[in-house]
């Protein structure tokens, strides 16, 4: 009897949450292997060695951050203000180890120091923007006003979790819920 083989998948994953853990430096194929339970020898019917495995990681993480969020939003239809209400649900959601701000931000720290990341990081956030003008333009008339939308939206979601104050009576998520109004309005 055949053993299954540990899914392709399953090593990227495990990949990014070494990543988000401890940066680049943590993804060690023998770590990875032992925390999925499997011998290190599996790895190697997928990826030729640890930076193809990484490489994959950010090409999983472009994707699945870019187009499949743009899928999902989408693919529900409606006009540009629930679009962005769907994003901006999305976004808040931290859904899944791709979408998750653990991710995101290792990912534009390891950005900092490796010009290749970097780059690719530079496209997905242009990505990013654009989509969001694209939803953001039919709510304003003024290309100044869609722009300065786009940046605070993308400020706040790259931002919010450094940000650690109180907001008087208010939660942080009632805090998010008035943003999110303001922004749509």
């Amino acid at each position: 009897m055949a053993l299954a083989r540990t899914p392709r998948g399953k090593w990227i994953e495990e990949g990014l949450r070494a990543l988000s853990a401890g940066g680049p430096q943590a993804v060690r194929i023998e770590s990875l292997a032992q925390a999925l339970g499997v011998s290190k020898g599996g790895f190697y019917g997928y990826f030729r060695n640890r930076d193809a495995l990484l490489t994959e990681i950010l090409d999983t993480w472009e994707r699945e951050v870019t187009e499949a969020v743009i899928e999902r939003v989408e693919s529900a239809g409606g006009d540009a203000r629930a679009k962005l209400g769907r994003l901006f649900a999305i976004a808040g959601s931290d859904d899944g180890p791709m979408l998750g701000t653990t991710a995101e931000l290792a990912i534009r720290d390891w950005a900092r120091r490796d010009e290749a990341v970097a780059q690719r990081l530079q496209r997905v956030d242009n990505r990013r923007m654009e989509y969001m003008r694209s939803l953001f333009g039919p709510l304003c008339a003024d290309e100044d006003e869609v722009e300065v939308r786009c940046m605070i939206t993308y400020s706040l979601r790259i931002g919010n979790h450094f940000i650690a104050a109180d907001h008087g009576a208010r939660s942080r998520a009632e805090v998010m819920e008035l943003i999110t109004k303001w922004l749509l309005r």
